[in-house]
């Protein structure tokens, strides 16, 4: 029976040799990886408390960013909790051996005990051309029904903003194709914008009408914590020839508040990442004030205490990270416009407040010229952009100049016109203001699907400039 079983096992070697033999290095090292994998632990955790939106987490050692998957299957496919689908959840504070989590999608309802895994770490973000004329979440998955992305590769979601010295100076113009801006507030290629909006403004509708006309190689557009029906508009505004040239990136207010203020960094990253490949990018932000109030739901959530506004204190800090990343690096630019949400005319709007010092300009919309049908209702007079000067010639800089003064000069007649109180030769400029209103109007109001380059809008000024001129004896001029 010996000679036997030592034949019989002299064979097996024999053919596992024969095996080992013919086995291609490929798939060697696919069943060695295969084995390994089997053979790791799986490292688990649990549930130790849930409160709102957040879930304290033990036993699982992550750190601030790694996203971990609550519930559902264990590394060895089975259930973890009966009845509890597996959810997605970002780590956003560690405590010792403790974490607190929250969600990244819906079906959010875990229990204490619910057993957690972790699903990767840090958080990364796909980039490339294969996401243009594409509408994505802020996980970058597809959400638009078109099929998988190709075309693209993942990166770290994390991006250092360019340094200070790094910066190159901001010396030309970016188009945006709509008159009143690229002339009273010519926009710089590496600029930050703030847009100042009221209710009832339709930033989209101004949105979209940049990302049609802007010079820009490619348009990455955020629309954060808006409704549905906004983003059907806002994708019908934008027509397929600007979403040919643009990337969408979708939060709705429905989506859990980890994925509103993801999807203000996906955004970025991705604007950041053709930045990096020397093109001249333009990253829009609807809305700033939406990201903000995710983050104050997360950091309270977290344990911050509110500060001012009920903001968690966490959230001036992250404005001001997310702002720091646009900008000029040779050779290509990021400029950034960011939408601000006004209620009303409050001055102690927190947001506001901490977003103003780290721009570099700043478009007012105002809903009295939106009610008027004044389209686009960009108030010329509120806005700012202190860096237009460095992009223009003295002739631009003097017609804009001239046409400011004349609207102001109207501006502050015009209840004493309406009244009937005005004596005519007070104010000659505003004299000449009215008379050419029509002019005025003709050039600053602009229809959504009409498009103006640059040069063509500077000319116009000018000639309007010269219909406002005024010589010393008061007497208008007249263009030529």
């Amino acid at each position: 029976m010996n000679f036997v079983a030592q034949d019989i096992s002299a064979q097996i070697m024999m053919l596992e040799t024969r095996a080992l033999k013919t086995m291609t290095a490929r798939g060697f090292d696919r069943r060695v990886a295969e084995a390994a994998s089997l053979a790791a632990p799986v490292s688990r955790g649990s549930v130790v408390a849930t409160q709102g939106l957040r879930a304290v987490i033990g036993g699982l050692p992550v750190a601030v960013g790694d996203v971990v998957t609550v519930g559902g299957t264990g590394g060895d496919g089975t259930r973890t909790h009966p009845g509890l689908a597996g959810v997605e959840a970002e780590v956003v504070a560690v405590h010792h051996t403790e974490a607190t989590v929250v969600p990244l999608a819906e079906g959010w309802a875990p229990a204490a005990g619910t057993p957690v895994t972790l699903a990767h770490r840090g958080g990364e973000v796909p980039v490339g051309d294969g996401l243009i004329g594409r509408v994505i979440d802020a996980l970058g998955r597809p959400v638009d029904g078109r099929g998988p992305i190709t075309g693209t590769r993942l990166v770290s979601a994390h991006h250092p903003a360019p340094h200070a010295l790094d910066r190159t100076a901001v010396t030309g113009q970016l188009g945006t194709g709509v008159r009143a801006v690229d002339t009273f507030t010519a926009l710089g290629r590496g600029h930050r914008i703030g847009l100042f909006a009221g209710p009832g403004t339709d930033t989209s509708s101004l949105l979209a009408m940049i990302a049609r006309g802007t010079d820009a190689a490619v348009s990455v557009i955020a629309l954060v914590g808006v409704d549905g029906r906004t983003v059907r508009e806002f994708l019908d505004d934008l027509g397929p020839e600007g979403l040919a040239r643009s990337v969408v990136v979708v939060a709705t207010e429905g989506e859990p508040a980890m994925m509103r203020r993801k999807a203000a960094f996906t955004a970025t990253r991705i604007a950041e990442q053709f930045r990096d490949q020397g093109r001249h990018a333009l990253l829009m932000l609807d809305s700033l004030t939406r990201v903000a109030g995710a983050q104050s739901q997360i950091g309270l959530s977290a344990g911050e205490p509110p500060a001012r506004g009920g903001h968690a204190p966490s959230t001036v800090s992250l404005l001001a990270q997310l702002l720091e990343r646009a900008g000029a690096d040779h050779p290509g630019s990021l400029t950034g416009i960011y939408t601000v949400l006004r209620d009303g005319d409050d001055p102690e709007d927190p947001v506001a407040e901490a977003a103003r010092p780290l721009l570099d300009g700043h478009l007012v919309l105002e809903r009295r010229l939106a009610e008027a049908g004044h389209v686009p209702p960009l108030d010329v007079l509120a806005s700012i952009a202190p860096c237009a000067s460095a992009l223009t010639g003295p002739a631009d800089q003097a017609a804009a100049t001239v046409v400011r003064r004349a609207m102001a000069e109207l501006r502050a007649v015009q209840a004493l016109i309406e009244a009937g109180a005005y004596v005519p030769g007070i104010r000659p400029l505003a004299e000449a203001a009215l008379a050419a209103r029509p002019h005025l109007d003709a050039f600053l109001r602009q229809a959504t699907d009409d498009s103006t380059a640059p040069a063509e809008a500077w000319a116009r000024l000018r000639g309007l400039a010269g219909l406002l001129s005024v010589d010393d004896a008061g007497t208008e001029g007249r263009a030529a």
